[in-house]
């Protein structure tokens, strides 16, 4: 009687291989397999789409990882400022563009969040950013590409780091995401104590609070 069940299960584990599932070398497995790929030669069954895809995630994190090191490693581009968007964003021509590029770049100031066009303060922080920069030379730092596809850079004109100027000139918010701040957060500071730009306000909204009250649907 103890033969059977031997027997048994030898034909249980080449049942399972000839379908196209995966015996282990010892008990049979206890759930049946998905089998996209079957090595004959060594009859071991290899779950083909899920390795592709844990390979594409691999290479598409590795590729935003050296888009990024090279973009913050690159050197300041010079060109000039053809127009502002708002407080923080504007269009860039470089001096020089090599074949296939962007003739103009969007440009995201990086480390700060100035306010919105429709919300208090926006439209005075957009008349500050193009008196500093439109129709300006200029040199960008890159620091990153976002996920909108804009550049995100310090810029600067002459010896006035715009970034900070916005900031110090209280049209900005500095960023408290990431990165050593101390010299923006430290600008912040002395813009409210001072109560100048949107500091003028007891208590001014962020414009990433103001962008997620605009999004939200009305009730």
């Amino acid at each position: 009687m103890s033969v059977l069940p031997g027997l048994y299960l030898q034909g249980v584990r080449r049942q399972t291989l000839r379908k196209g599932r995966c015996a282990a070398a010892g008990n049979p497995p206890a759930y049946p397999l998905r089998v996209l790929r079957q090595d004959r030669l060594q009859g071991e069954c290899l779950a083909a789409y899920p390795l592709r895809v844990l390979a594409l995630r691999a290479v598409l994190a590795l590729c935003l990882l050296f888009a990024l090191a090279a973009a913050a490693g690159a050197a300041p581009v010079a060109g000039v400022v053809f127009v502002v968007i708002d407080g923080d964003t504007v269009l860039f021509k470089p001096d020089h563009s090599s074949p296939g590029s962007r003739a103009f770049l969007k440009l995201r100031l990086a480390d700060i969040d100035a306010p919105e066009q429709d919300q208090p303060h926006g439209k005075a922080a957009t008349r500050a950013l193009s008196a500093l920069l439109l129709n300006q030379r200029v040199e960008a730092d890159t620091v990153a590409i976002d996920t909108y596809g804009r550049t995100i850079a310090r810029i600067r004109v002459g010896a006035v780091r715009v970034n900070q100027e916005m900031v110090r000139r209280g049209l900005a918010w500095a960023s408290t995401r990431g990165g050593d701040h101390h010299d923006l957060l430290a600008l912040q500071r002395e813009a409210r104590r001072q109560r100048i730009g949107l500091w003028q306000d007891a208590a001014p909204t962020p414009p990433w609070a103001w962008r997620r009250a605009q999004s939200e649907p009305a009730s």
